[in-house]
């Protein structure tokens, strides 16, 4: 896809608000080994993952749940301000119609404002946050939401060593707004990619208008996410690397002059190998592998949440975002730290009948 730059131009997409959400049941290697009776060890998946424990949503806890929760922080964190547009990246969502994204906005309190999801697996919040950019940059709204929030617990085959250790369920949300260039926050370059000529490396065979199936439970193989992980590896490193490269050189950067690098959580190893290609420091990567594990679209907002909320990166610091996913899709963004103060919430359970459902927000 033809990047824009952003930077001289007099109307800028500026982010002005962080939140996380993160269920409170706690999966460590062992509860995952002894729940799927897999043949493998925590020293294995910390080996060759990076990952020690992961969150998953409990019973009656959907995407919806999660993305109200990291949305309400997000405006939370941005001093209560109104969106004007919802934007949900998921491949997990409540149901396969309608989208999830209407409902998120009405708990939110933001009806009749616009909401729809947006599908690009893994690589779903960055795409989602660059869609927002250009409406902003165009005109075409003020403060949009953009979420990431999976319950990847719902896809993944338990018994399934390649699925199974790496996925978690959360979400996290930005509020972006319309501001001036230069201001911490400021989106100024992006990439996107894609090739569907990989599309059946990440994938769930069954449920869709291609493979619909004959009964209502399909073979448990098409059923479930199911993954090519060293074919995957390959192309994460190399996409990865490429659109981080593109996004710095359409944002005038050097890799060296970064004050943050945030990768897709996916895999220690794969963020390790495209910081070392790229040649970002080590005390410039950030993330949150070893806690939440992969969790696709909310991964990269879930990292920005965590390191915002330590304060360990200055206001203004050049920063790169980087994602890879289903589909394949790939993107990377070039923006200014934002001068926030992320914000957690917990997300609540089902409704009774006739209520909504509101999360109790927590700093």
């Amino acid at each position: 896809m033809a990047s824009r730059t952003l930077r001289h131009d007099g109307r800028a997409g500026v982010v002005c608000g962080v939140g996380a959400a993160l269920p409170h049941a706690e999966r460590s290697n062992a509860d995952v080994a002894r729940e799927g009776d897999l043949a493998t060890s925590d020293e294995w998946i910390r080996s060759r993952t990076g990952i020690a424990r992961r969150r998953r949503a409990g019973p009656g806890i959907a995407t919806g749940d999660l993305a109200t929760a990291a949305g309400g922080a997000a405006l939370e964190s941005a001093g209560g301000a109104a969106p004007d547009l919802v934007l949900l990246a998921t491949t997990t969502p409540d149901r396969r119609c309608p989208a999830t994204a209407p409902e998120v906005a009405h708990r939110l309190g933001l009806c009749p404002v616009p909401a729809f999801d947006l599908a690009a697996v893994c690589s779903g919040f960055v795409y989602a946050l660059t869609v927002a950019t250009g409406l902003v940059r165009a005109g075409l709204c003020e403060r949009p939401l953009v979420i990431g929030a999976e319950t990847y617990s719902s896809i993944v085959d338990p018994r399934d060593r390649d699925t199974a250790v790496v996925f978690g369920d959360g979400a996290g949300a930005v509020l972006l707004r319309a501001g001036d260039p230069g201001e911490p926050g400021e989106v100024l370059a992006w990439d996107l990619g894609a090739d569907g000529a990989g599309s059946d490396l990440i994938a769930i065979a069954a449920g869709g208008s291609a493979a619909p199936g004959t009964s209502d439970r399909p073979p448990r193989d098409h059923r479930y996410l199911r993954m090519r992980g060293r074919e995957v590896y390959a192309h994460a490193v190399r996409r990865m690397t490429e659109s981080s490269r593109t996004a710095l050189r359409r944002a005038d950067w050097r890799a060296s002059a970064l004050g943050a690098f945030i990768g897709h959580q996916a895999n220690q190893r794969i963020l390790d190998t495209v910081g070392d290609r790229l040649g970002v420091a080590a005390e410039c990567r950030f993330g949150n592998i070893r806690d939440v594990g992969n969790t696709a679209a909310a991964s990269v907002p879930l990292a920005l949440a965590d390191t915002a909320a330590r304060g360990v990166v200055r206001p203004g610091a050049p920063t790169l975002l980087t994602a890879f996913g289903g589909g394949l899709t790939w993107g990377s963004i070039a923006l200014t730290w934002p001068a926030v103060r992320a914000c957690a919430d917990t997300p609540a359970g089902p409704a009774t009948s006739g209520e909504d459902r509101h999360p109790t927000t927590r700093t």
